[in-house]
């Protein structure tokens, strides 16, 4: 149970549930008592309170936020710094990440594109005008409502551009599938950087991919750098010539060439939107020199997926944005080596060699062998592979064999393995469901059962993976299923012999409960107990609050011959009419005992004469077969209770036509 759940900070916010897990915070759903609304509440993970940098990122979201006004960015109602907790009161979205609506539509339809896109350009163009840098722009924290409206969130490292303080984590921060080149070389970024991240956003929603991926950060930042985009319409056929030009036109390499502002950029999409024929008159992605891979050892950081913030559950260490760094920084020497200083070591003219065979091979350990250090070896696509696994080339131009020279560029296609997909969240739903839901997505379910106090019995407590994080498609789940809290077993008492009353009080005095008491013919005196279930012979401990049955004595032995009862029931027939004739009936316990044929004319009651060996019974008088009277009669006591009277009016017939007898 978290610690913050069910509890109320500073007397005013009740804390409800968890809703978000990120790298240095925890955000919450709780209720502002005081204002009478739902609320979003941050707070910074224990962990980092004493930690200097990431109190600094965490003081400078709530300032970035509180200098904002606008309808597509979260608010921030109230901060609280204290000694021992730091918190954040935010606007409460109740929707899904742009990366969860992606995930879940695949490519978007271009016009819905445009319709978050100019939403977000807006948002940031408030945000560029208070001089405020987002600089982590990406769809895990953009917000998507029912009604389509959008909300940009998470200004952990923005930066204010005229600010004139600056540190090393003020340069390379953000996550690498959306960071600007400039962002990746660890420059100082200003307002083009979120451009970049803007096109490539875009860029995702059109195509249903990234521009760029990889096995590792590393070889992605590379890639921003260096290599060129697939045209989105050599992806997505539909998506019109202008809408592409928009989006290269953000995604250029060098931030003097792309869009200058946020505005400029609204501009060119407006334009769109009003005429969707519309070119635009860019060039983009010029290379001055072919991307070149050169041999040379690679820095072995795999990490196959940038953090994620609040949105999503992961981990980091605070170390890994600063390994990143120095990791980029290397690979960039390596390659500034390969271009400049490998093409004069070995001239102009090229030996002829038989081309090697890649595909199956990993393509960093390609990269890092020397006995490749005379080929350009070009990554040209990063695609799904379900043969190959992550990092493995899969295709190659030209085929294995081939007659080639040294420094010839040899393209290579490289697989990031199967396809992946986010852990749907089961939490809290019966197993049946979770387990239907997961089948539904292509998963493979496993189950485990746990006992869990705080999650009711045949309800999922977590999944592994857990619920957001990262799964290939046709993956195995594994869902823990409480059994609920823990069993405590407690002696069970023999109660046979004992009064009904007495044993009833032993048991719950030992916390079970009483289940059904039957009534049974025994030589045991009246009440006395003669059998139990469960038996002290079959358990001697049950679970506490098990329930358990009775037998109770009625005093009669079971081989005595039964008593029979007789009581005479006048009944009184109804004298509306007094030429009906009908049919008078008598029913004990619903089985028809009697019928008479009656003359009103000549009598208005009737008495039947009614035998039993039980105690007491119900009897209903109909007429003519319709309920009329009914009654609990105590054979035993030869008294008759009337319970209910029906209404009856029998149909009228003319003198003669009954025979005049009681009885027919």
């Amino acid at each position: 149970m978290d610690r913050f759940v069910g509890k109320r900070l500073d007397g005013r916010y009740e804390i409800q549930e968890i809703i978000g897990v990120g790298g240095m915070a925890v955000v919450y759903k709780a209720y502002d008592n005081i204002e009478d609304r739902t609320v979003a509440v941050k707070i910074l993970k224990e962990e980092f309170v004493a930690n200097e940098e990431f109190l600094r990122r965490f003081k400078n979201e709530s300032k970035a936020i509180a200098v904002l006004s606008h309808p597509n960015i979260v608010k921030v109602y109230d901060v609280s710094f204290g000694d021992l907790i730091q918190y954040i009161v935010m606007e409460y979205i109740d929707g899904i990440t742009l990366k969860e609506y992606i995930e879940q539509q695949g490519s978007l339809r271009w016009k819905d594109a445009v319709h978050f896109t100019l939403q977000i350009l807006r948002a940031l163009q408030h945000a560029h005008e208070k001089g405020i840098v987002h600089r982590d722009v990406k769809p895990q924290n953009i917000m998507v409502l029912a009604d389509g409206t959008i909300k940009v969130t998470d200004f952990g490292i923005a930066r204010f551009a005229r600010s004139e303080h600056k540190t090393m984590t003020d340069k390379a921060i953000g996550s690498v599938h959306y960071i600007s080149p400039e962002q990746a070389r660890g420059e100082t970024t200003d307002e083009k950087a979120d451009i970049y991240s803007v096109g490539v956003m875009l860029y995702e929603m059109l195509t249903g991919r990234l521009p760029f991926q990889a096995e590792s950060a590393v070889s992605v930042a590379i890639m921003q750098l260096q290599t060129e985009p697939q045209l989105p319409r050599e992806i997505n056929g539909s998506i019109p010539l202008g809408l592409e030009q928009i989006t290269m036109h953000a995604m250029q390499k060098e931030k003097e060439k792309r869009y200058q502002s946020a505005t400029e950029m609204l501009q060119d999409l407006e334009a769109f939107k009003r005429d969707p024929s519309i070119t635009f008159n860019y060039s983009y992605f010029v290379d001055d020199s072919p991307t070149r891979y050169v041999g040379g050892q690679l820095p072995p950081d795999q990490v196959a997926e940038e953090e994620e913030e609040a949105e999503e559950e992961t981990r980091r260490s605070p170390l890994i944005p600063a390994l990143a760094g120095i990791a980029v920084a290397f690979v960039l020497m390596v390659v500034v080596l390969g271009i400049f200083v490998v093409p004069k070591l070995f001239g102009s003219t090229g030996t002829e060699l038989e081309c090697p065979n890649f595909v199956g091979q990993s393509f960093e350990e390609i990269a890092a062998n020397p006995e490749y250090a005379e080929l350009n070896i070009n990554p040209v696509s990063y695609d799904y592979n379900n043969e190959y696994a992550a990092g493995v080339v899969y295709k190659q131009e030209p085929d294995p064999g081939r007659p080639i020279k040294t420094r010839s560029t040899i393209k290579v296609w490289v697989s990031t393995g199967k396809k992946s997909m986010t852990v749907p969240d089961v939490y809290g739903l019966n197993s049946a469901t979770a387990i239907s839901n997961l089948s539904n997505h292509g998963l493979i379910v496993s189950q485990v059962e746990v006992e869990d106090e705080d999650t009711a019995e045949d309800r999922v407590v977590r999944t592994v993976p857990a619920r957001g994080e990262s799964i290939e498609e046709g993956g195995e789940v594994t869902i823990y299923i409480s059994t609920g809290p823990p069993v405590t077993y407690v002696d069970l008492p023999g109660v046979v012999g004992m009064d009904v009353e007495d044993a009833k009080q032993l048991l719950l005095q030992r916390g079970l409960t009483i289940g059904s008491t039957t009534s049974v013919d025994s030589d045991s005196p009246a009440n006395i107990v003669v059998a139990q279930d469960p038996d002290t012979s079959d358990k001697k401990q049950v679970a506490e609050g098990s329930a358990v049955n009775l037998q109770v004595s009625t005093g009669r032995s079971p081989n005595s011959e039964p008593t029979e009862y007789s009581v005479d029931l006048e009944v009184r027939l109804p004298n509306d009419y007094v030429t009906s004739v009908y049919t008078v009936s008598a029913w004990l316990d619903g089985e028809e005992i009697r019928n008479v044929r009656v003359d009103s004319s000549q009598r208005h009651s009737y008495t039947f004469a009614l035998t039993s060996t039980n105690e007491t019974a119900s009897v209903q008088i109909k007429i003519e077969n319709e309920p009329y009277l009914d009654y609990t009669v105590n054979f035993k006591e030869a008294t008759a209770r009337l319970d209910k009277t029906y209404t009856y009016t029998p149909a009228v017939s003319t003198p003669g036509t009954a025979s005049g007898d009681e009885d027919e």
